[in-house]
């Protein structure tokens, strides 16, 4: 593949001149974003306050973590009208240009972006372009054809999104509605967008809108929640999407019904399928799975850290960590009413998130992307064990993980070495 590209480069090239030279060494991502971490903050959850002030209080300790992009769960108002619980779904957004008054002013949001920028994070926000809550300010100021309905004309939703009203995209009002509010934000400061359900939405959308809106802010970071490669072609829609398959995989071998060969299979799949100059947002909790399917100790248990270090140092991963995870929380968070994290005291998993940060950041080889080496895996392992290399000129990891419930040994250089169960060697 690489002898490919090299020749249509070459011959590119000769037909350009050095312009095309420059076009085509130019990265295919905003250069800060290669060798990040983010960090999911559940505004809601994440002090006793359930502020944005409360978020801003705590910007010291999650820069001591070593985190680089802060991603704000929906902070937009929410609906009234068959709201879920009693505070409602965060996805569900009753005026997406007004800030939800449960979290504080404008004013404060403004103070918590700039005080995440002083600190050396960038800030993306939830975006949620599928549906609005049933009591959006567009269902009064719109005309009816802004949402879907049925055949008597009652606006209507998706699953049991019940606290919803879908919109419709066959409306391109509905694009340039979305695109006007995204930019709204993008000028207040943020510094990019993590897209909800972007699958759900017709791929059309985000290439219509996004080549335009990085054209005027080339610096953002754009994630979508899908894993269709068909939504990331990184100079014009996203940067990112999620690897949810992975993700279950993981579950399913933390649960002994899938093996470290379906991982294998998986990796050299996802390689043919998305290329190497994508990111893959890799993860063993977020938002949905904790409070939906249970936090990672209820889904892998013992094999929660091993699969943490994959997240790490996979290739064309970017390692996500959601609220909580930096201190080992077990439980579930509510979704639809407050239920915050009052101890905040570190612990064996703040030391291990931290560590695996600092290691992510030290070894640029383990970047996401084209600028990240490839892994090469590791013959002559026993079976259960997932063990390999990146490396380009400059860097080199070696990642040893067992991926059993059983102790293993392995040969690294000429030594054995006793992998605990669930353990690993980073060199």
């Amino acid at each position: 593949m690489k002898r490919i590209i090299f020749v249509a480069l070459a011959a590119l090239t000769l037909i350009f001149g050095a312009c095309s030279r420059k076009d085509a060494n130019a990265p295919l991502h905003p250069e800060w974003i290669y060798n990040t971490v983010v960090y999911e903050v559940n505004i809601r959850q994440f002090s006793p306050e359930g502020t944005f002030k409360g978020v801003e209080a705590q910007l010291p300790r999650l820069k001591d973590l070593g985190v680089d992009i802060l991603w704000l769960m929906p902070m937009y108002k929410i609906g009234e009208v068959e709201r879920k619980g009693s505070l409602g779904s965060y996805y569900a957004i009753s005026d997406y240009k007004a800030v939800n008054p449960e979290f504080g002013t404008l004013e404060d949001f403004d103070s918590l972006i700039a005080a995440a920028h002083e600190a050396g994070f960038k800030v993306i926000l939830d975006w949620v372009a599928n549906q609005t809550a049933p009591d959006n300010v567009w269902m009064e100021s719109q005309p009816a054809d802004f949402y879907e309905r049925d055949k008597d004309g009652n606006a209507i939703w998706e699953y049991d999104w019940t606290d919803t009203r879908s919109l419709n995209y066959k409306n391109k009002a509905v694009w340039a509605a979305q695109d006007e509010c995204m930019r709204y934000w993008l000028n207040r400061g943020v510094d990019g967008f993590r897209c909800d359900a972007a699958a759900e939405v017709p791929a059309k959308f985000w290439k219509g809108i996004l080549p335009g809106i990085k054209r005027d802010y080339p610096d953002i970071y754009l994630l979508a929640e899908a894993e269709n490669p068909a939504l990331t072609d990184s100079r014009k829609t996203f940067d990112a999407s999620y690897a949810w398959k992975l993700h279950h995989i993981m579950n399913d071998v933390a649960q002994g019904t899938k093996t470290v060969e379906d991982i294998k299979t998986y990796l050299d799949e996802d390689d043919s399928w998305m290329g190497e100059a994508n990111f893959r947002l890799m993860f063993t909790s977020n938002h949905d799975e904790n409070s939906w399917s249970g936090s990672e100790f209820e889904r892998m248990g013992d094999a929660a850290k091993v699969m943490e270090v994959l997240c790490f140092t996979l290739p064309k991963g970017q390692p996500l960590v959601y609220t909580g995870q930096e201190i080992g929380l077990t439980r579930r968070l509510e979704f639809f009413e407050k239920d915050p994290i009052t101890d905040w005291s570190e612990n064996e998993y703040t030391d291990f998130i931290r560590d695996l940060v600092a290691f992510r950041h030290a070894h640029p080889c383990l970047a996401a992307g084209e600028k990240g080496a490839p892994a090469v895996m590791l013959r002559n392992v026993p079976e259960g064990v997932l063990a390999f290399s990146r490396s380009d000129e400059d860097d080199s990891v070696t990642v040893y993980a067992n991926l059993t419930a059983e102790p293993v040994e392995v040969i690294i250089g000429k030594d054995p070495v006793t992998l605990e169960p669930w353990g690993w060697k980073l060199f």
